[in-house]
């Protein structure tokens, strides 16, 4: 593992911040906001990882997997009302305050799509990502 800036996650994990925000702010519907929004959060922390961290795919997204699994877990927990954070918007908004199987679902099927999408750009004669 080496630290080293890679363009091309950069550049994706801006275009997904943006696209999670705007479907923050003008989605209100029970499908997008809710699986898309969750599926879409772990590509964009595997890419946000991706971008100053050059590693193997698969521990990369092992781990942002793992981290995924613990916050969900954290909001199981009520980990912001322990904390005495219940009014903080933003501390609900970040650890999240709402336990789901569907959110775990949505993050198991957001890194098995990182992972099919990394493993079609190595094959031979695939385009490499951008570097």
């Amino acid at each position: 593992m080496k630290f080293r800036f890679n363009a091309g996650y950069f550049w994706l994990t801006l275009l997904l911040f943006v696209t999670e925000v705007l479907i923050a702010l003008y989605v209100h519907d029970d499908f997008v906001r809710p699986y898309v929004g969750d599926f879409l959060v772990v590509i964009l922390i595997y890419c946000f990882v991706r971008s100053c961290v050059e590693a193997p795919v698969f521990p990369v997204a092992l781990g942002v997997l793992v981290f995924s699994y613990i916050v969900e877990v954290m909001q199981y927990f009520q980990v912001v009302k322990l904390l005495g954070l219940g009014h903080s918007r933003l501390a609900n908004v970040v650890i999240g305050n709402h336990f789901s199987w569907s959110d775990m679902a949505a993050y198991t099927l957001g890194i098995a799509g990182v992972i099919l999408l990394e493993w079609g750009w190595k094959r031979p004669g695939a385009a490499e990502p951008t570097r």
